[in-house]
């Protein structure tokens, strides 16, 4: 007979509670509160993520690993600390979104009710102990940014960007769907430790339709990561998507796309490692050369950050391919530092924009020194640091996983990663080029907000703050992982 749950035991998947009451408080707010819904609705999301953040920290930790309802649900210290950060930037994106959403009267409570499933999805994903738990939080997260994407209704381009996420999305969840029942064909279970046992029990020839169902997962993987060859939605995407949502999916979602891939290939499937790291080898060698090569040549700065993405998804990939403990540590750590520096990016990107004026062009940054000298420092840092320049945290983000690759015997990789980060370097340092070295012409001069202002500069101070000071981030991300 199953124990009825009470309050204590039920303390892990607070964070998930929280996040079904808050949507729904935030969805009854904007409906009955009238005309006030625009002022009251983001800040009282804002501090409904405060308070869930706060209740995590109080009441949601756990020091060794939890599972309830069965297994399907499971708490360990990576789970609270990813929790944690996908709470902290979502709440950083949806406040540099507000006065771009307010200026173009997109402010509404639709927008943060679907930003809060979304995050419901990927805390669901984050604590999945079950293949099915799983993929109900890929759903969630999926048909969450799908309606963002196309949130505003009289943009033709947001609609198009949206039918086609809409559609390789669909395919790319059919692919991890199947995978997933070949793989519960094979093993007997849908619990993930149960997998992992079952799948070391095959030893070093693992069956057939196992390996099948390992092809389709790491399909839905890569597709989830933005990873080659299933990256053709990003650019489309995070080009036609509003900029609060492009900002918003470059951002928490990786964390849900990390601990995808952890819970599935490095806690369920570790037992075939060597068949999945080789799919993964070519998968991240792809994206990694893929995304620099392509990024050079784009003239639209959102679909440069996109390319970008792709190549540091090919490094985030590049961790899970050492297969060591070291690897999974690295790739967490890149996986925190790039979202840091996608969210100060995107947000210069928002701030510089005006109603009339999207700043999403390469020429639109001409000259930005002269119009506001604070955001071209804050972009001339995020482009420094995610090209993996010293002293910033990218640097440390690339050393990581090229310090894994050498110890787990990939030296060619390790090679083939700074070469590729030297290309990298090119299209970066060119924002900075026209930032302080060209005229800027006729361009408007950003509004001025000075509460976003000041949280994107901590954004940069963080940036350079873990670049300085690497250690604490580093010893973090060991202590969570097992």
């Amino acid at each position: 007979m199953t124990p009825t749950p009470t309050l204590a035991s039920l303390a892990p998947a607070l964070p998930e509670i929280w996040l079904t009451v808050a949507a729904c408080i935030v969805l009854l707010t904007d409906a009955f509160a009238g005309r006030s819904a625009r002022r009251i609705t983001p800040t009282l999301t804002l501090l409904l993520l405060a308070l869930g953040a706060a209740a995590i920290l109080v009441w949601g930790q756990v020091d060794q690993r939890v599972d309830l309802f069965s297994g399907m649900y499971t708490a360990d210290p990576l789970a609270t600390v990813l929790k944690l950060l996908s709470f902290l930037f979502t709440a950083v994106a949806l406040l540099y979104s507000r006065h771009w959403l307010e200026a173009r009267g997109l402010l509404k409570g639709e927008y943060y009710v679907l930003v809060l499933t979304a995050l419901l999805g990927i805390c669901v994903m984050v604590s999945a102990g079950s293949l099915l738990t799983l993929y109900i939080g890929v759903e969630l997260l999926a048909l969450s940014l799908y309606a963002l994407v196309a949130f505003d209704r009289d943009s033709g381009i947001a609609a198009e960007s949206a039918m086609k996420y809409f559609v390789l999305g669909a395919i790319a969840s059919g692919c991890l769907l199947y995978g997933m029942s070949l793989v519960y064909g094979m093993t007997g279970s849908l619990l993930l430790g149960e997998i992992a046992v079952a799948v070391q029990g095959q030893g070093v020839a693992p069956s057939l339709g196992l390996m099948m169902g390992l092809v389709f997962v790491v399909v839905g993987v890569a597709f989830k990561f933005g990873a080659v060859p299933f990256h053709m939605w990003v650019p489309d995407v995070y080009h036609g998507a509003p900029s609060p949502t492009t900002l918003f999916i470059a951002s928490a979602p990786k964390i849900a796309s990390f601990a995808l891939a952890y819970r599935l290939l490095a806690e369920g499937l570790a037992g075939v490692e060597p068949a999945w790291g080789q799919m993964i080898t070519i998968v991240a060698v792809l994206s990694a050369l893929i995304g620099n090569l392509i990024a050079i040549a784009q003239t639209n700065l959102k679909r440069m950050l996109a390319y970008s993405a792709i190549g540091n998804v090919g490094f985030i990939l590049l961790g899970f391919v050492a297969g060591t403990e070291r690897g999974y540590e690295a790739a967490l750590f890149y996986t925190i530092a790039y979202v840091i520096m996608a969210l100060g990016s995107f947000g210069v990107i928002v701030l510089a924009g005006r109603r009339g004026f999207e700043a999403d062009e390469l020429d639109h940054y001409k000259g930005l020194h002269s119009r506001d000298p604070l955001l071209a420092v804050l972009m001339m840092v995020m482009m420094f640091s995610t090209a993996g320049i010293p002293p910033f945290v990218g640097f440390w983000a690339k050393l990581q996983i090229f310090e894994a690759l050498w110890a787990s015997g990939h030296a060619p990789l390790v090679v083939f990663g700074a070469a590729v980060s030297v290309i990298g370097v090119f299209y970066y340092l060119r924002v900075v080029k026209l930032m302080y070295f060209d005229a800027p012409g006729d361009l408007p001069v950003p509004e001025r907000h000075t509460g976003v202002r000041f949280t994107l500069a901590i954004n940069a101070a963080a940036v350079v703050a873990l670049g300085l000071f690497p250690q604490a981030l580093l010893e973090l991300c060991q202590r969570v992982l097992p």
